[in-house]
C-alpha cells in the first residue's frame, strides 16, 4: 500500500485546516449580517411597514388627512402597506392612543402634541410635519366690544388643556383678566363644539375659543369676530394640527413614514391649487363620517381662515409650551429638545423641489 510522503501529509492538512476556517468566517458572517426573524437589527430597521395606523379627526383642520383618505393618496404613496384609519374627537383620546402602540401616527393640535412628548418624557412621539396653520377665533355676542366687557360670562374652550384652551386662557391673563366665577371674573368652560354652538344660539354662554368650523359656525349663528388668533402671531402662522408618529415606528420604518408626508403633500398641494373641489372632497368626508355636512356658507369662511401647509413651524413650539405655563395649563415648560424629526419630510421636499423645513433647534437629541 502506497502512503503520502510526511511533507505531502503535512501539506494536505494545512490545506484542509485553512478550508475550515474559510467556512466558519462565512458562517460567521452570515450569522452577523442577517438578523433573526422580528428583530429590530440594522437589516430589519428600515425597512416598509406592513400596515400603518393613521388617526385624525373628522374636522376641517385635518383637511389634508380628510383628502389623503379620500382621494387615495395615502394608499398610493404606501403600496403594498396596508392602510388603517381611525378617526378621534379630542386630541388626549388620540395621545393614549399613540402612547399604548395601539396608533402609528397622528394628525393632531400642537397642544396635545406637546404633551404626548411631556408625558413620555420626551421618548415616544415625534413630530415630522404640519398640516394646517390658522382658523381660531374667539367670537362672541355682537353686543360685546371689548375684553373688559367678558367678565361676568361665560366662555367655551373645546377641552381642558387643548390647543385653543392654552390660547384664550393666556390671553385672559395678558389683557388682565381673570379665570374664575363671580362678575369680576371670565368663567371658561370645557364644552364639547356641538353642545357650545347650541348654548350659544340659546343666550346660556357669551361665546367661545374655538377652532374651525366652530367659529365660523358661531359667525353664522350671530356671533362676532373679537380676537382672530392670527393676529397673534408673528405673520399669522401658528401651528393647528400637525402630525406626529411615534418613535420606534419612524426609527424602524422611515420609508413608510416618507410615504405618509408625500401623500399628505399631495393633499396639500390639492387643497391649494383646487379649493373649490378640495372643499367638496373635505365636507363630504366629514359627513359621512359625522353623518353631517358643513352649510356651504360656514365651509366656504373656514377655508378663508385655514391655510395648508406641511412645514411643522417648529419655531412656534418653544412659544406654545410657554403658553401654556402662563395658561397655568402645566406646572413647568416642557423642555422640547428632540421633538422635532424633519429628515423624512426634508427627503421629501427635496426630492419635489421644494424648500426645506427647519427644525429650529428641536432636532437634538436629549442630553
Amino acid at each position: 500500500m502506497h502512503r503520502p510522503s510526511l511533507p505531502r501529509l503535512r501539506a494536505a492538512l494545512v490545506l484542509a485546516f485553512v478550508a475550515v476556517l474559510a467556512l466558519s468566517a462565512c458562517s460567521r458572517r452570515e450569522t452577523t449580517d442577517t438578523p433573526a426573524a422580528g428583530s429590530a437589527g440594522p437589516s430589519a430597521a428600515g425597512t416598509p411597514a406592513a400596515e400603518v395606523r393613521l388617526g385624525y379627526f373628522p374636522n376641517i383642520t385635518h383637511a389634508p388627512a380628510l383628502i389623503g383618505v379620500a382621494n387615495g393618496y395615502f394608499q398610493q404613496e404606501l403600496g403594498s402597506t396596508k392602510l388603517t384609519t381611525q378617526t378621534f374627537n379630542a386630541g388626549p383620546e388620540e395621545v393614549s392612543a399613540l402612547l399604548g402602540s395601539s396608533l402609528d401616527a397622528g394628525f393632531i393640535g400642537s397642544g396635545p402634541a406637546i404633551n404626548a412628548f411631556a408625558k413620555s418624557n420626551g421618548e415616544a412621539v415625534r413630530l415630522v410635519a404640519g398640516s394646517t396653520s390658522g382658523g381660531a377665533q374667539l367670537v362672541v355676542a355682537p353686543d360685546i366690544t371689548s375684553p373688559e366687557q367678558l367678565n361676568g360670562k361665560i366662555i367655551a374652550t373645546p377641552q381642558a388643556g387643548n390647543t385653543q384652551d392654552i390660547a384664550f386662557k393666556k390671553w385672559l391673563k395678558e389683557n388682565n383678566l381673570t379665570n374664575g366665577t363671580g362678575p369680576d371674573a371670565v368663567t371658561v368652560q370645557n364644552i364639547d363644539n356641538p353642545r357650545t354652538l347650541d348654548l350659544f344660539k340659546s343666550g346660556q354662554i357669551a361665546g367661545g375659543w374655538l377652532p374651525e368650523p366652530w367659529s365660523s359656525r358661531l359667525v353664522d349663528a350671530g356671533g362676532k369676530v373679537l380676537v382672530n388668533e392670527k393676529s397673534l402671531w408673528p405673520d399669522g402662522k401658528f401651528p393647528t394640527t400637525v402630525l406626529i408618529v411615534r418613535t420606534q415606528f419612524l426609527q424602524e420604518h422611515p420609508q413608510t413614514v416618507e410615504a405618509l408626508l408625500r401623500a399628505e403633500q399631495k393633499s396639500i398641494d390639492f387643497a391649494n391649487s383646487d379649493q373649490a373641489q378640495a372643499k367638496t372632497v373635505t365636507n363630504d368626508a366629514i359627513k359621512q363620517l359625522t353623518n353631517s355636512a358643513l352649510a356651504p356658507a360656514v365651509i366656504d369662511r373656514a377655508f378663508t381662515e385655514l391655510s395648508f401647509e406641511i412645514d411643522p413651524l417648529a419655531a412656534t413650539f418653544p412659544q406654545l409650551a410657554k403658553d401654556a405655563v402662563t395658561a397655568g395649563v402645566t406646572e413647568k415648560e416642557t423642555d422640547l429638545t428632540g421633538f422635532v424629526a424633519v429628515t423624512p419630510l426634508n427627503n421629501v421636499l427635496t426630492t419635489a423641489g421644494k424648500p426645506t423645513a427647519d427644525a429650529a433647534g428641536l432636532d437634538k437629541a436629549q442630553g
